[in-house]
């Protein structure tokens, strides 16, 4: 879900940016540049500290955030479509913004903005994970691979593995959403082999 609504905010901002460009430009990538300054996972404490760590806050919260790196990737990417002659065509056509974005624009960043996916949603469950383990992320009764390696750390003293299965469950999530992103990213690319 957090994935999903970063993507579609930054997405959004970041096209609408690369179309539209000079002062909505500039002004959007103020408010990123800004937003970005600030290391996440200390601006997510201080604002799970302050508005409760309840779930929805949670997704919302790490959404905002990672929708900025999503906004610079589709900006940069973006930004090199949008000169290209069949956008200017479609734009002396008098087609409306949201046209250029959804038909001239968007099909042709899929690759960068798939691959991007599979890695913003990775980075979303270690950020919930680190979040977890510092008492902040998915409280309980609620179940999280981070508040699982907090409860167990301590038996790592006395030799017991078990806060290492949800570091490695972590681990081959990740490894397993890039391998599906790197298949689909393969298989629509026309390529054989």
């Amino acid at each position: 879900m957090t994935t999903a609504v970063s993507f579609t905010l930054g997405g959004l901002l970041g096209l609408l940016s690369a179309v539209l460009g000079g002062w909505v430009d500039q002004a959007l990538g103020r408010a990123v540049d800004v937003l970005m300054a600030i290391p996440p996972l200390i601006f997510a404490l201080v604002l799970l500290s302050i508005v409760g760590a309840s779930l929805i806050n949670l997704v919302l919260i790490i959404a905002v955030l990672d929708s900025t790196r999503v906004y610079r990737v589709t900006r940069a990417v973006a930004m090199n479509v949008v000169v290209l002659d069949f956008v200017e065509a479609a734009k002396l056509q008098g087609e409306k913004i949201g046209w250029i974005m959804t038909r001239e624009v968007l099909p042709n960043i899929l690759p960068p903005l798939t691959a991007e996916f599979g890695l913003r949603f990775c980075f979303v469950f270690l950020t919930i994970s680190a979040l977890s383990f510092l008492g902040l992320g998915i409280q309980p009764p609620l179940a999280d691979w981070g508040s699982m390696v907090k409860e167990n750390a301590t038996l790592i003293n006395y030799g017991n593995v078990t806060p290492l299965l949800p570091a490695g469950a972590i681990a081959l999530l990740t490894v397993s959403v890039n391998f599906v992103v790197d298949w689909f990213l393969h298989k629509t690319s026309g390529l054989k082999g």
